[in-house]
């Protein structure tokens, strides 16, 4: 993976932080529909590098410079994701549009023949996704949620229109690039805790509930990491090469999406405890801190079966145990912080355990 692309996810790294204080201010149903349509447009677009990189390598001035003007398309989303649905919708829309033509541009014109065939079926669709999302931009309300629903639509069912079975994948690149994406985003679970802790007086409680968010995004982390993206490697390499795509478009893209949008909640919800760290929580900031790791792990659920991946049970248990926690966040944020690092540490001791008995 190159450094460049390593420069274009650190876009990502403030979309998240965004996307966190979002859903932190507005624990509403409104609130979290507007923050997964954001989250999904904008992983579609972010996939869409993702791809791009594994079959074109950003070598040259102009491929550098074109991906240059697409990280500014990025940034501007990001910059309007706080009041997209008000405001900052015409910037949002702009700025997907932009980042969606310079995707659309390189594959075009820097793939070079096989690429382009493969891409020119699924390259206007893509535009037609990105148009649909500039006009929502200067819609108003309704007629936003109704233009950017359906762009959505048409990134869903783009791959089953032009089947994407004509592509290649290079599993180490493509489970490597993903996982980096794992990372940024409990990344924010991090600055959440900072976040939260703003005006806040640093005492004993305080440091304990920061330590529990930062022992709570460790054993996310661990669940993926511990070995989940290597043998996702091994898994899309003994697939056969046309399966292969189909294979990675499922599992690193809808499961990917609930994986993200379980960790934003997550960090969202780490960021209300802090805030509440000798008290309690209310019942939206309980369900949401409790719901994103129950999302976390049914997503994880779900990549590894799409991929054959087992160890699933205990996961499955652990994401039901995770809602569980609920009423003890309304007791006290300190005791379902306690509660949920508590499930995480025991599923995966008995996955290790299960693991050495084989």
């Amino acid at each position: 993976m190159s450094t460049l692309e390593l420069f274009f996810d650190l876009v990502f790294v403030f979309t998240a932080t965004q996307l966190t204080a979002v859903l932190a201010d507005h624990l509403t149903w409104t609130g979290v529909a507007e923050v997964v349509l954001m989250l999904t447009m904008i992983m579609w677009m972010y996939g869409g590098y993702a791809w791009l990189a594994n079959a074109i390598v950003p070598n040259s001035t102009s491929r550098r410079a074109l991906m240059l003007v697409g990280m500014g398309g990025f940034l501007v989303i990001a910059l309007a994701v706080p009041d997209a649905f008000a405001s900052t919708g015409v910037a949002f829309g702009l700025g997907y549009f932009t980042a969606i033509a310079v995707h659309t541009a390189l594959f075009g014109f820097a793939g070079g023949p096989e690429i382009f065939r493969a891409f020119r079926t699924l390259a206007p669709l893509n535009l037609v996704s990105a148009t649909l999302v500039l006009a929502g931009g200067f819609a108003p309300d309704g007629w936003r949620w109704g233009l950017w629903l359906l762009a959505v639509a048409v990134q869903r069912a783009a791959p089953y229109i032009d089947p994407i079975d004509k592509f290649t994948i290079a599993p180490s690149h493509f489970v490597e690039r993903h996982g980096l994406i794992i990372i940024i985003a409990l990344g924010e679970s991090l600055v959440a805790i900072g976040a939260g802790a703003e005006g806040v007086e640093l005492n004993l409680p305080v440091v304990l509930v920061a330590l529990l968010g930062l022992s709570l995004a460790y054993l996310m982390w661990w669940v993926y990491f511990g070995g989940d993206d290597t043998r996702a490697e091994s898994a899309l390499d003994a697939v056969e090469p046309r399966q292969r795509v189909r294979a990675a478009f499922n599992a690193y893209g809808l499961a990917y999406l609930g994986l993200l949008a379980g960790i934003v909640a997550v960090a969202a919800g780490i960021k209300k405890a802090v805030g509440h760290a000798t008290t309690h929580l209310e019942l939206p900031q309980a369900a949401f801190l409790a719901g994103g790791l129950a999302l976390y792990l049914s997503a994880d659920v779900a990549f590894r079966r799409v991929l054959r991946i087992e160890r699933v049970h205990y996961r499955a248990v652990a994401a039901v145990a995770a809602l569980a926690t609920i009423p003890l966040g309304i007791f006290h944020a300190l005791a379902q912080l306690t509660a949920l690092v508590a499930v995480l540490s025991g599923m995966l001791y008995l996955e290790s355990r299960a693991d050495a008995r084989r």
